[in-house]
């Protein structure tokens, strides 16, 4: 027995030796089942009518109880007389082998009536979920508010709040940046309907608070313009923030009376009855204080943001989010930087808050119940029944300040069981307390089955509990310490069985998450440690309070520096398929590859190969990523960015530097393009005009980079996006400076001149001044004869660039009237070799302009999927008909401009082309890689005025920190091209014959390589 004993502790994994008497045995499933079974049917339950869950529920029962006969009745066979053979007593030899058959037999019985007993466990405990889910979906569709929301009526609401209120991210929707709403979960607890009927209930519902006028973004046009300039704007400014300030202070449990439009819920599965939308015209109006606890937690939270309120901007606003989950501060840059490094769980309360707190009280968890337990409790003098007294009691007041929402109940839930579990060094016991939890969490709140949240919580906590271990121990058998096997292991292990979740509802995999957990967690314990004491400080001692959170800014600004710099990198995260199939996709891709990496650790210089290549994608160095993929191309001229349903267009102008035009609507999309361009240096940032899809991604463009000046256009409409770039600009220390016709400038192989907008009159405020009425005033009547401009659209700076002998013309988002007044403006202008289709390729073009241009390539930049319809079918039909080469971000990505007007080509980058195509379309075998189109050759060149006898524009060279300096006056002749060819004519001069379908060549579309279309030389007639 004791040869026996000693090898079980020799071959056991305990960090106490092998005399240690909490030895991990086979892992107990009993619970798992239930806990799943009662998790499902809540789930389902939910979006189902109580009458068929009713009798699913009945039909559970009845079959628990038959299968909990049936056990009885087998287990009583198994246990019948001669039983206690089953029970180790070797029954008398039998040479017919008849005296082991029947006590195998009852052992059997025995056997399965256990199998049975846990059957009939899960069936009660799924019908249990489902009756609980079941009356907690009976909630929303009690009472007059769903129907009354069905007919989006006006009502007299009395709510109890149950949620801190928050403010929504602003959204682009198409040219105009959604103003930000504060949202917030209430009950209805008194609905007063538009007859007068009042009506008690205790129904969940959404709030929607907004300002009247749609926040600080009004509608565009010329009374917006001119809004933002009447008297009193700064009064009006701290009216409406301080309106916010009394939305926002109110706390869970206060009842507020609000008139409100009641609309259904997005989704009928949704939590909520109705969403009530209100308009706050003043603060609200309260009908009941909040509780006594809630008050505490407010202030303490609230003491917290004014600890912390002298830290950097990341660690101001990071550090309530450690402690007590308080991302009221956190910008969205910062989140998404958390949210690309798979950071964001340290945004949210999770268990591990509650460990580093209690840890510090019981110290090292194993030796909490031993004379020689360390921490605070012992040199306090406390037992371990004061001990326990005080670790709950802590427990509670995390509850109480983190609000006692199911998401901090879990966070609680989990927490203690990963001490309690670690603390009786007893990793069997783990699974089922963790089951246990989940089980008691979903009959509790059955909407956390529906949770996302609930379900990354459950996963990381048992990857934790199950895998690490296992993990950790086979690192230390190949020499790893073990702290840093320890640390390692728990961060692979959460991130793998997390990644399929974060897929299925981001469509990405990220490659940084497990090297930015590790650099994280080194300050996660000092920053929440710290951010505890100054959150306790705060209400006695508010300078101690401000010290201790100085203290804790120091790791909590290392955090928001590991998540920045992660998120950074060019291969932080790739896109994979969303979506449930993408997540099972995933899974399996990690179960395949989990047994290869244990192999691959037998190998070291296998598993350096593998480090290298991961490395080489994270950083992706160009001339790496350039061999891999093709792009970006060699001796690209322009591209134009896939940023979505916008515009971001690069020029080059040398190595490293670029003109950038427009920056789109999301600031991450333009950075990653010009981070994969190579692009550091941006002597002249022009944003065409003031629309969200175009100035909207202005951080990103300005993130890590050198930028001379930032050219607008005179029309400063929508005043609120125009004031974000003057904003944005003044945080970078970056001058803006005004667009004017006639100007003309010189970078590197790239001259441009401005066609568009018109000149400002000489009376008005110049490019230095902040823009006053007068201004506005020109902008919008165009007084200088040129035409009137309707709205910002038509205010859009329209460039015509020459870059080594080719034409590229740049319309913004002119609209017809403006494209006409730019045709009669410049009656030199003649055809070009590359067109940007104006506003995204809409139906409103001038057919005549089109024709006038005659673009041998034609770029549209839109998004996938646009609800505008963008392209227009008659504008593609229009460019192809006259045999034009159409090429858009929607389908073919990023879209690069090289070669020269003798050999014009373009490359794409996307993979989302579906359809085949001629020469004014797309090619089928397109659909996947990057390729090459070419355009056919030109013949001779374009003949322009204005070029001096080298053949070189008559313009300035652009100086870096001189951004004005090669402005020419309006009056100056045009830019013309390196080289003249003859003018061809237009459609009434002969048509020109339609190029046949471009051929192919290359490699194939498995390998993802680039691919090149070769175009017949075209004739001019």
């Amino acid at each position: 027995m004791t040869g026996s004993r000693a090898t079980v502790h020799a071959r056991a994994v305990s960090r106490h030796g092998s005399s240690d008497p909490h030895q991990e045995g086979p892992v107990d499933l009993r619970l798992v089942a239930p806990a799943l079974a009662a998790w499902a049917a809540a789930a389902i339950s939910l979006g189902v009518p109580g009458g068929g869950v009713a009798v699913a529920v009945g039909v559970a029962v009845l079959l628990a109880v038959g299968v909990w006969w049936v056990a009885v009745v087998r287990y009583g066979a198994g246990r019948g007389p001669g039983s206690e053979e089953g029970d180790g007593i070797t029954p008398r030899a039998d040479t017919g082998g008849r005296g082991t058959a029947a006590p195998r037999a009852r052992s059997r019985d025995v056997r399965s009536a256990g199998t049975l007993v846990a059957l009939a466990a899960v069936l009660l405990c799924a019908g249990a979920g489902a009756a609980s889910a079941a009356l907690h979906a009976s909630d929303v569709r009690r009472g007059p508010l769903p129907a009354l929301a069905e007919q989006f009526a006006q009502v007299t609401v009395e709510l109890e709040v149950t949620d801190d209120p928050r403010l929504t991210r602003p959204k682009v929707r198409g040219s105009q940046r959604t103003p930000p709403v504060l949202v917030f979960t209430a009950e209805a607890v008194r609905v007063t309907a538009p007859d007068g009927k009042v009506t008690a209930v205790r129904t969940p519902a959404l709030v929607v608070v907004q300002q009247r006028g749609g926040g600080s973004d009004a509608a565009p046009g010329p009374a917006a313009a001119r809004a933002v300039h009447e008297p009193g704007p700064a009064h009006r400014d701290a009216a409406r923030e301080g309106l916010w300030s009394a939305w926002r202070g109110l706390l869970p449990s206060t009842r507020i009376r609000v008139v409100a439009r009641a609309a259904p819920p997005l989704s009928p599965a949704d939590q909520v009855a109705a969403v009530l939308r209100v308009t706050a015209d003043a603060p609200p109006v309260r009908a009941g204080a909040p509780t006594a606890p809630e008050r505490l937690a407010g202030s303490l939270r609230a003491g917290l943001r004014e600890a912390t309120d002298g830290l950097s901007p990341d660690a101001r606003a990071l550090l309530p989010g450690l402690v007590v989950g308080d991302t009221s501060r956190v910008p969205p840059d910062l989140d998404d930087a958390f949210r690309a490094t798979d950071l964001t769980h340290l945004l949210a309360v999770s268990g591990s808050n509650l460990t580093i707190v209690l840890a510090l009280l019981i110290g090292p968890p194993h030796l909490a119940t031993r004379a020689e337990r360390r921490g605070l409790a012992p040199r306090l003098g406390l037992s371990l029944r004061g001990t326990a007294v005080v670790g709950g009691a802590l427990a509670l007041a995390f509850v109480v300040v983190c609000r006692p929402d199911p998401s901090v109940l879990r966070a609680a839930a989990c927490g203690l069981i990963t001490l309690l579990a670690i603390g009786t060094g007893r990793r069997r016991s783990l699974l089922p307390a963790l089951a246990a939890a989940v089980l008691l969490l979903v009959l509790y709140d059955p909407w956390l089955a529906r949770s996302y949240g609930f379900l990354l919580s459950v996963l990381a906590t048992g990857a934790l509990l199950l895998l690490a271990p296992r993990w950790s121990a086979a690192l230390q058998r190949r020499r790893v310490p073990p702290r840093i096997a320890e640390v390692i292991a728990a961060a692979a292990a959460a991130q793998a069985v997390c990644a399929p979740v974060v897929a299925v509802l981001a469509a990405r995999v990220g490659l940084v998450a497990v090297p930015c957990n590790l650099l994280a967690e080194l300050a996660v314990g000092p920053a929440t440690v710290l951010g505890f004491a100054a959150l306790a400080a705060a209400p006695v001692a508010l300078p101690v309070a401000r010290a201790l959170a100085w203290c804790a800014g120091w790791p909590a600004g290392w955090i928001a520096g590991v998540a920045r710099t992660g998120a950074a990198l060019p291969g932080a995260e790739f896109e994979w398929p969303g979506g449930w199939a993408g997540g099972l996709m995933l899974a399996v891709v990690l179960v395949v590859l989990v047994p290869v990496g244990r192999r691959l650790l037998r190998r070291p210089w296998l598993c350096a190969l593998c480090a290298l290549a991961v490395l080489l994608a994270v950083c992706r160095p160009a001339p790496f990523t350039r061999v891999i993929t093709g792009w970006p191309p060699p001796g690209w001229r322009a591209v134009v960015c896939d940023v979505g349903q916008g515009d971001g267009l690069v020029l080059a102008a040398g190595d490293g530097t670029a003109l950038v035009v427009d920056t789109g609507p999301e600031p991450r999309a333009i950075d990653r393009c010009l981070t994969d361009l190579g692009v550091r240096r941006i002597p002249l940032l022009v944003l065409t005009h003031f629309h969200a899809d175009h100035v909207d991604g202005l951080p990103g463009a300005l993130r890590g980079r050198s930028v001379g000046a930032i050219e607008t256009t005179t029309l400063e409409d929508p005043p609120g996006q125009a004031q974000f770039v003057r904003t944005t600009a003044a945080a970078a220390g970056v001058p803006i400076v005004r667009a004017a016709a006639g100007e003309r400038r010189h970078l590197g192989p790239l001259s441009w001149e401005v066609l568009w907008p018109p000149p400002v009159p000489p009376d008005l405020p110049g490019p230095s001044s902040p823009g006053g009425p007068d201004s506005q005033a020109a902008g919008l009547d165009g007084r200088n004869g040129s035409a009137a401009l309707d709205g910002p659209n038509d205010a859009s700076v329209t460039l015509l660039v020459h870059t080594r002998g080719l034409t590229i013309l740049l319309l913004g988002d002119l609209e017809p009237p403006a494209q006409r007044a730019l045709w009669a403006a410049h009656p030199e202008l003649g055809a070009v070799d590359v067109l940007k289709v104006a506003h995204h390729g809409s139906a409103y073009q001038d057919p005549l302009l089109i024709r006038r241009l005659a673009p041998r390539l034609a770029l549209i930049s839109c998004g996938a999927g646009n609800p505008y319809g963008h392209p227009a079918a008659g504008t593609l039909a229009a460019l192809r008909a006259q045999g034009v080469r159409v090429l858009r971000t929607d389908t073919d990505g990023a879209l690069a401009i090289l070669g020269t007007t003798a050999r014009l080509s373009a490359m794409v980058s996307g993979h989302r082309s579906l359809a085949p195509q001629a020469i004014g379309g797309r090619s089928r075998a397109s659909s996947a890689g990057d390729r090459r189109s070419r355009a056919s050759p030109a013949g001779d060149r374009r003949s322009r005025a204005g070029s001096d006898g080298a053949g070189r524009p008559r313009a300035g060279r652009f100086m870096p920190g001189d951004p004005v300096r090669a402005r020419s006056p309006p009056g100056a002749p045009r830019v013309s091209s390196a080289n003249a060819r003859k003018p061809r004519a237009g459609p009434a001069g002969g048509r020109r014959p339609r190029p046949r379908r471009l051929g192919q060549s290359g490699k194939s579309a498995a390998t993802g390589r680039a691919r090149r279309w070769f175009a017949p030389e075209r004739t001019d007639t």
